[in-house]
């Protein structure tokens, strides 16, 4: 089966790997690995990066390369622009992606954010017909995993596998022909997932442990949760519960005597230790280090 890759090189490699013929593949414009290989792969010209078309003429360029080719299938995987109607139209059988959500929970660019702050205890990925609209697409398969205890980078790592092999899997089924169905997203069960900003960076004191530890595990390792001690501004990256601190009031923080000196932060019903964390310079410190930078004692009894 003739297809057409859009997305990052390492689907395109296996799915190369499984016998079907990639003519073209349009790499995302993120570093990933597999590129070079891929390039020595295919022949000069079949990959092409986002990046290196003319922006101005992006749709032209690549609505005249998929007519020349008239592929079988358009396949994208962790593409990070729009593929339009008419490049799905010039391919005999259309286009399929995956996305990393149990669709239709988790539409748009950071499910791995929204399932973990949302307290889900499970996600996954849903291999769909692309259509014009973002994740909108009817469902063909899906596979879940526990999200456990990861963090938003860990959990993307999971799907990754997961998805590739669900992609592989539908992928070989289209070319053997085999019948394939798939069910349309009920619209009432829609979630969105944008990147997280403003009030979605932030940790509310007033929070219970597991829900603060849901939205450092949510933000990290990149960008972090923002908190501000003594004027020092840091971004957690990891932390851990920790009983309550009666001298603290919840949003305080303080480094706490013991073996290995823990900067604690205060919520409703007990504390945070914060294990390690990010400066804004970059530094990263582990939690005994931040303890000497920031040099705080505990508090009188409120």
């Amino acid at each position: 089966m003739k297809i057409a890759f859009f997305g990052l090189p390492l689907a395109a490699l296996c799915l190369r790997r499984d016998g079907h013929d990639v003519q073209l593949a349009v790499l995302s414009p993120v570093a990933a690995p597999g590129a070079r290989r891929l390039k020595a792969a295919l022949a000069p010209g079949q990959v092409l990066r986002v990046t290196d078309l003319n922006p101005d003429a992006l749709r032209s360029q690549l609505q005249e390369r998929l007519a020349a080719l008239a592929p079988d299938l358009i396949v994208s995987w962790y593409f990070t622009r729009h593929i339009e109607s008419p490049w799905l139209a010039l391919a005999r059988r259309g286009g399929i992606g995956v996305h990393p959500s149990l669709l239709p929970r988790h539409r748009g660019p950071n499910p791995f954010f929204w399932a973990i702050d949302s307290g889900d205890t499970t996600t996954g990925v849903s291999v769909h017909w692309l259509v014009d609209s973002y994740d909108a697409g009817d469902v063909i398969a899906q596979r879940s995993i526990a999200i456990g205890q990861r963090n938003s980078w860990q959990l993307a790592r999971a799907l990754d596998r997961v998805s590739l092999q669900a992609l592989r899997e539908t992928v070989s089924r289209l070319a053997r022909g085999e019948p394939v169905e798939a069910v349309t997203q009920d619209e009432a069960s829609v979630s969105w997932a944008p990147e997280p900003d403003d009030a979605l960076l932030r940790l509310d004191p007033t929070w219970s442990v597991d829900r603060a530890l849901r939205r450092v595990r949510a933000l990290s390792p990149i960008p972090g949760l923002p908190i501000a001690i003594r004027g020092l501004e840091i971004f957690v990256t990891r932390a851990s519960a920790a009983a309550p601190v009666p001298q603290l009031l919840p949003g305080e923080a303080a480094v706490w005597p013991g073996k290995e000196s823990p900067v604690m932060l205060a919520v409703a019903d007990g504390a945070l230790r914060i294990d390690r964390a990010v400066l804004a310079d970059g530094q990263e410190l582990d939690g005994p280090s931040l303890a000497a930078r920031l040099g705080i004692l505990p508090p009188d009894p409120p």
